[in-house]
């Protein structure tokens, strides 16, 4: 198909067989020969194509004291991240884990993301190269994570653009229908224009690197679909695959996070239904916790929310991806394991619907971390279960 590439480079391609003689579009037979049906995928010049991934979290990036590098992340999870029927991997790396602070690399981080690429390229798994947090913006920053001076310093904006000459010099001997790059995770600038302004210089820096590299790009304020109006997208270029990250409702899939004020709500959530009920808010709500308070008007706790109003909440992603002819793909959203394993799953088959619909490509959050399909004893440093059923969720199309 690789030679269609340029001529339908914007023009969404159907690939199927026919299946049992029934007639119906699936794709080519994959390895266990059983016939799996996938979605249309809106084709890219460079032949990068995913339907189905799982994140990397807490390897390269957000890394704690219960990850140890050498056994977390293996060739062997590479392989069974293939069993399980995913077909790429989003790979999270932080600037402070792989960079010193002047700029230079550490080897054995780049090593590390190095042997994650070849063991993927080896099992026919695409990756997702993603530069996730920065030394000057990270995506937690209102929950006092990191530094935000990327917006307001000239300075921080060349560090970023100087991180992806290095970056560029190192992954470009890497094909490119096999490896993209994400160039920055979830920016969260006071302004979205402040966002355009950067993802023009990003574009002109790593084009005149790699004119065929597919970057994915986002919108401001952390991705989210309501966001995507107000994204530039660089013209006549159809090497992009636009991203987008969901986690609504947010008091389900973070309930009891504890990382955010949604640990301060201790009470009953519903889903499908009102997230927060009023006997539940008069209950359980602690109304002198501001951030308590606010976070759950901003998420629209007190509403409704079922299959429809996450199929609302996604709109504006996919009116900005089918007006730019390009593939949209939500690469971060998840649910934790906090509320009842029936919500959950629940969830997960709500969202995937959604994605689905809209022929929205996906890699859920996450292989082994707080949301993970995969358990992982940090003492004895071996995985402790494989969500099954959850995985069977993920993978179905």
């Amino acid at each position: 198909m690789k030679q269609l590439f340029l001529i339908l480079a914007f023009t969404p391609l159907l690939m199927f067989t026919s299946c049992g003689g029934s007639g119906s579009q699936t794709s080519q037979k994959d390895s266990d020969s059983s016939c799996v049906e996938k979605p249309a995928f809106i084709s890219n010049p460079s032949g990068f194509e995913i339907y189905r991934g799982i994140n990397i979290s807490h390897w390269i990036s957000q890394t704690g004291d219960w990850v140890d590098r050498e056994t977390f992340f293996t060739e062997e999870d590479v392989k069974n991240i293939k069993s399980y029927g995913f077909d790429h991997i989003r790979l999270p790396v932080d600037e402070e884990v792989v960079f010193t602070k002047n700029g230079e690399p550490i080897d054995s981080a780049f090593d590390a993301f190095h042997n994650a690429i070849r063991w993927c390229l080896k099992h026919d798994m695409r990756v997702v190269f993603d530069l996730h947090i920065l030394r000057s913006h990270h995506f937690n920053a209102r929950n006092n994570e990191g530094e935000m001076t990327l917006w307001t310093s000239p300075e921080a904006q060349e560090k970023f653009l100087t991180l992806w000459d290095t970056l560029s010099a190192n992954l470009k001997q890497y094909p490119n229908d096999m490896l993209a790059y994400e160039f920055m995770n979830e920016p969260v600038a006071p302004e979205s224009e402040m966002w355009n302004d950067l993802v023009k210089k990003v574009f002109e820096r790593i084009r005149a690197l790699e004119p065929n590299r597919v970057l994915m790009l986002g919108s401001n304020r952390w991705q989210q679909p309501h966001t995507f109006p107000d994204l530039y997208v660089p013209k006549n270029d159809p090497n992009i695959i636009l991203t987008v990250h969901t986690y609504h409702p947010y008091f389900i899939t973070h309930y009891q996070a504890s990382w955010s004020d949604a640990k301060y709500y201790t009470g009953p959530v519903n889903y499908p239904g009102v997230i927060i009920d009023d006997e539940s808010y008069e209950k359980y709500v602690d109304t002198s916790r501001v951030g308590l308070v606010s976070r759950i008007e901003e998420e629209r706790a007190r509403e409704h929310f079922d299959i429809d109003k996450l199929r609302e909440i996604m709109k504006p992603a996919v009116k900005k991806a089918r007006e730019s002819g390009l593939q949209l793909y939500c690469n971060e959203f998840g649910c934790l394991p906090n509320v009842e394993r029936e919500t959950r799953l629940r969830y997960y088959n709500d969202i995937t619907t959604v994605f689905k619909e809209n022929n929205i490509v996906f890699a859920a959050w996450d292989y082994k971390g707080n949301f993970g399909i995969v358990g992982w004893d940090s003492e004895k440093r071996e995985n402790t279960f494989v969500d099954k059923e959850l995985i069977e969720i993920l993978t179905a199309y």
